[in-house]
Parts: C-alpha cells; sequence; structure tokens
C-alpha cells in the first residue's frame, strides 16, 4: 500500500505541472502520465516489462504533445499519423537532450531493488504461513502425551516438565524447522543488504517524487530549442498536418489522492525509506526465531523454572 500510494503522489506531482504550467496541453499529457505511471506501478508489483522502454515511450508521446502545442501551436491539432511520426522521430531529433536517458537510469536503478524488495517479503510470508501449520509425528506426538499429561495420571497436575527434559522433546519434534534457520537467517541479511541498496540518490522515493522536475527540464529545453527542432522535424516529417479538433483544458481534481498521502510531505519524518528502516530492524529481532523455537517454547511456557521440582517422564524430581 506504502507502494502504491508513493506511486499515485509520484503521478500527482507530474500532472499537477502540467495543469498549473501547460494548461492547454494538460489533459492530453496527464493521459500520457498515467500510462507511465501505471508501466511503473505494473513493473514494482512484478510485471515483465521494460522500464526503458517505459520511459521511451512516455517521452515519445510528450514529444507530439509539446511539439503540437508549444513548438509549432495552431488553432486544430495535428493529425494521430502525425503525432505518430514525431513520437518515431523524438529518439533521433532528441529535443529533450539526455534528460530521457538520465530517467532511464534513475528509473532503472530505483525501480528493480523496489521490485525484488516487495517480491522478497512476499517470500517471507510463504515461508511464515508454511511453518505455521506443522504436522508432527507419531513419535513425536507420544512424547508430547508423555511429557505434559503423563504426570496427571499420577495427580501431579500442577508439575511441568523440566527444562533439559522439555528442549530434549521439543527439539526432537522441531527439527525439521530448524532445519530452516540457517536460510532464514540468510534471507533476513539479504534484506538488510537489499534496503540498504535502495537508499540515497536511487531511493524510490526519491526518483518518482522528483520525476516531474525532469519533465519539466525536458519541457523547457524543448521550448528553447523550438526553431531548431520546427526545422528538423519538417525534414522528417514534413509540415504539420492539422484536424478540426481541440484538445480540451485540465480538469485534473487537485484534491485527488490526498488522503492518505501526506506521510510523504516533504516535512514528515515518515517517509517510505524511515519505514523500511523499521521494519528490517524490527525483522533482525526475530534472526535467530527457528533456531531458537524451541527454547522459546520451553522457556515462556511449558517447563518448569529452574530450580523448581519438575518432570523428568516418570516422577518429579529436584533435578534434571
Amino acid at each position: 500500500e506504502t507502494f502504491e500510494m508513493l506511486i499515485r503522489l509520484a503521478e500527482n506531482y507530474t500532472s499537477t505541472l502540467f495543469c498549473k504550467a501547460y494548461r492547454n496541453m494538460a489533459a492530453e499529457a496527464t493521459t500520457h502520465v498515467q500510462e507511465f505511471f501505471t508501466d511503473v506501478g505494473l513493473f514494482v508489483f512484478g510485471t515483465d516489462i521494460s522500464t526503458e522502454e517505459s520511459v521511451n515511450r512516455f517521452f515519445d508521446t510528450l514529444f507530439a504533445v509539446i511539439y503540437n502545442h508549444v513548438i509549432n501551436p495552431g488553432l486544430t491539432d495535428i493529425s494521430l499519423e502525425y503525432a505518430e511520426c514525431l513520437q518515431m522521430a523524438r529518439r533521433d531529433i532528441r529535443p529533450f537532450g539526455n534528460i530521457p536517458k538520465k530517467a532511464i537510469r534513475q528509473m532503472g536503478r530505483s525501480l528493480l531493488p523496489s521490485r525484488t524488495f516487495l517480491q522478497a517479503l512476499n517470500l517471507g510470508i510463504e515461508v511464515i504461513n508454511t511453518t505455521d501449520h506443522l504436522h508432527f509425528s507419531k513419535d513425536c506426538s507420544r512424547a508430547l502425551l508423555r511429557m505434559q499429561y503423563c504426570p496427571h495420571c499420577q495427580g501431579l497436575t500442577l508439575s511441568k516438565p523440566c527444562m533439559g527434559y522439555c528442549l530434549n522433546i521439543i527439539r526432537g519434534c522441531l527439527a525439521n524447522i530448524a532445519e530452516v534457520d540457517l536460510h532464514w537467517r540468510g534471507y533476513i541479511q539479504s534484506l538488510e543488504e537489499l534496503s540498504s541498496v535502495m537508499s540515497g540518490t536511487y531511493d524510490i522515493e526519491h526518483v518518482l517524487l522528483n520525476f516531474h522536475l525532469l519533465v519539466n527540464d525536458a519541457l523547457l529545453q524543448a521550448r528553447v530549442n523550438g526553431p531548431e527542432l520546427s526545422e528538423q522535424v519538417n525534414k522528417v516529417c514534413g509540415p504539420p498536418v492539422r484536424k478540426p479538433m481541440q484538445s480540451p483544458h485540465c480538469s485534473l481534481d487537485q484534491n485527488k489522492d490526498n488522503q492518505g498521502l501526506k506521510m510523504f510531505s516533504r516535512d514528515s519524518e515518515e517517509t517510505l525509506a524511515s519505514r523500511r528502516k523499521e521494519f528490517i530492524s524490527q525483522l533482525r529481532l526475530y534472526r535467530a526465531f527457528y533456531g531458537g523455537l524451541a527454547d522459546q517454547l520451553c522457556s515462556n511456557e511449558l517447563a518448569a523454572a529452574d530450580g523448581l521440582p519438575c518432570w523428568n517422564g516418570e516422577d518429579v524430581v529436584r533435578r534434571y
């Protein structure tokens, strides 16, 4: 949900840029903004699509929009065929300079670790769910019965098993679970390393929430080089072919999605990075969970405290 909110907010920032600074092309541009951030979400949540192609497609379509409304504006919109020619020519004409390449680099280096992080969380949930339902062997069931209920037959209802006796039985019953321990420790260490990669310049939060600034720089660069771009376009696509239709003005609801997005406010200390850091810190506490499960069960619930009379499987004794 946090990742979803972040993507929605980044989309909102970018759409708002057009509504505030480029109103005449906002409605058309925000459609392409929505398509781009839909691709971002699909990639982060596991769909195999190319982030490079998504960024390129966004800037391809953006070039046609800014050419129509800013570089070579007219009373009517350019035709669909002419827009397609502009989109195909964008990578050769390079109206936005190196900004698309910069965006490709930033998206690639921020989205992939985040995608891997989410996949890793799902793997952790799978491990926990799998080990949540244990099927004990008959030998284990008999040993547990002897440990917990046999003293009742002698009227010793308050006696608890001795610590050493309890550990022997429970460790035997949880032998298969103990095998998970080494892998679980490695899993948590990998999550820690992955989380550290997700910080800094290529932190997904930093990259997505500043994407609108890259877009703004790209649009400014295209505007400044407008006359030169028009000449290049005329050589490749010919003069604009127009159709009798005008683009509607911006109708973005700027209050949309504001609820629940305040955690990403510039003034807020609760960011995606801080939540991730807190999560990793909590997870570290459970690094030895599977290896120490028998000790936890006996110490916290099943066995008698040291020094107290306890059941050893046959009788109540002072010491096991």
